[in-house]
């Protein structure tokens, strides 16, 4: 029997009382993970399955067949690095059309290079993780400046702003053919799974350890490939919690599949071990929908209203990005204090007064709705406030504290086409649904002055 492998009990058939179980991963490892690796022999018959597997069933995606020739690797190096960023925390089927769209627009690394900031955010908006589109362009500037030719090897990657050690295996391998690893959650889960390898995958000896044997598994001829056959099993077969065992190609190799049909405590989807996420921080936010009414009251197809859309800082969570006028909530509160903070933050930031410098043609609550960040759990609390400037006064700009405010106005049709960050777009749906039910039940109404709970 292996080291480090507990033995079982048997029981005999007659008995009538089995002992009682408790539902834990046996232990199964083989000494230290730092002692764990594969046989040339394991890496032989590895890399051939599953290079054959993936040539026979690999998905087709757009940044795959790129051109690989040489007057095109710069080109291949860029389209790699553009889908790597964007298939981090985000589903294949999403990112697809998102990378048409933006080799459409930028096709080479020289194109994303002149872009703007506000460019890239508007393609990149629905996608979140808004930091990497930040880095993307960044980096792409600084290899720009540094002469245009994109770097090949993984030390050199590394050097470029926002390219960590997986993306920069990523183009290494794909890319350029160098034979280095990649390790994602698809990789951890397929390799922890070969060896049961139940170690926390969040620890950093543990993940240097993955590191250590991707890199024993990667094919010397066919890197790329095999890197993204590997994946794309995790991605596919070998599921989180519906793997397909009988139909994978490297399941002679796995020793946990092997140890479920000995042990019936012992499950595929034991492995990798379970890791207990960071509990979300709860956030409120009173969101003010402010539609300000240049000419009409009417809210028809001529209206000339316009909306107030504020940028964010150029630090910290959607940095740069824009927004309806919100304010932060230390805890859930009531209408009252909700409006007194939204109309606080007008007359501080816009010199906005709603008493003196507007009429409140009507003030609505439209609503809750949540938000889901990867660390925040934001409440937003939603109204549309409509008004109208008395005589011919204008909104006027005005400084809060250090940092400058930057807002401008958007009419419906330009708010509708603009790359809405996620949470945004659903306040902004919130608001067009609620003014669609008022037009279909009173056709035709004016819009009256109120404040409407």
């Amino acid at each position: 029997m292996e080291a480090g492998v507990e033995k079982k009990t048997a029981i005999s058939p007659k008995s009538k009382k089995r002992p009682r179980r408790k539902r834990e991963v046996p232990p199964t490892e083989v000494g230290d993970i730092e002692d764990i690796s594969f046989s040339k022999d394991e890496a032989l018959q590895i890399r051939a399955s599953l290079l054959e597997w993936y040539d026979k069933n690999q998905r087709d995606l757009p940044w795959r067949t790129m051109s690989g020739g040489l007057d095109e690797r710069d080109k291949r190096g860029y389209a790699v690095w553009v889908s790597e960023v964007m298939l981090q925390q985000t589903r294949v089927s999403t990112v697809i059309d998102y990378f048409k769209r933006w080799m459409n627009k930028w096709p080479t690394l020289h194109h994303l290079a002149q872009a703007s900031l506000e460019e890239v955010n508007e393609m990149w908006a629905g996608l979140g993780y808004y930091r990497r589109v930040r880095f993307l362009l960044q980096g792409a500037k600084e290899v720009v400046e540094g002469g245009g030719r994109f770097p090949e090897t993984v030390s050199d990657l590394r050097k470029i702003k926002g390219i960590g050690e997986y993306t920069a295996g990523a183009i290494a391998s794909i890319a350029f053919r160098k034979a280095v690893p990649v390790v994602d959650g698809n990789v951890v889960r397929v390799i922890s799974r070969l060896k049961t390898i139940s170690a926390n995958p969040k620890d950093a000896a543990t993940v240097k350890s993955f590191w250590k044997l991707a890199g024993q598994l990667v094919d010397p001829c066919r890197p790329g490939d095999f890197n993204q056959a590997l994946m794309e099993l995790g991605a596919t077969l070998c599921s989180l919690s519906n793997p397909g065992c009988a139909a994978c190609p490297i399941s002679a190799q796995c020793h946990v599949l092997s140890l479920s049909g000995e042990n019936e405590l012992v499950h595929v989807t034991d492995y990798p071990t379970k890791v207990v996420k960071a509990k979300q921080r709860h956030e409120f936010s009173a969101v003010s929908v402010v539609e300000i009414l240049n000419c009409q009251e009417t809210m028809g197809p001529q209206s000339s209203s316009k909306y107030i859309l504020v940028k964010r800082p150029n630090k910290g969570l959607l940095a740069g990005l824009w927004e309806f006028p919100s304010v932060l909530l230390e805890k859930e509160a009531d209408l009252t204090s909700r409006r007194k903070a939204v109309d606080n933050y007008l007359q501080s930031s816009f010199n906005l007064d709603l008493k003196e410098s507007t009429r409140i043609v009507s003030r609505e609550n439209i609503g809750e709705c949540v938000h889901v960040f990867s660390h925040i759990r934001l409440k937003m609390y939603v109204e549309l406030l409509v008004l109208h400037a008395k005589g011919n006064r204008s909104i006027d700009y005005k400084k809060q504290g250090k940092e400058s405010i930057t807002w401008k106005y958007v009419d419906n049709e330009n708010l509708g086409n603009m790359g809405l960050t996620s949470g945004v777009r659903k306040v902004y749906t919130m608001v067009q649904k609620h003014k669609q039910t008022e037009q279909s039940t009173i056709p035709g109404r004016r819009r009256k002055t109120a404040v409407r709970r």
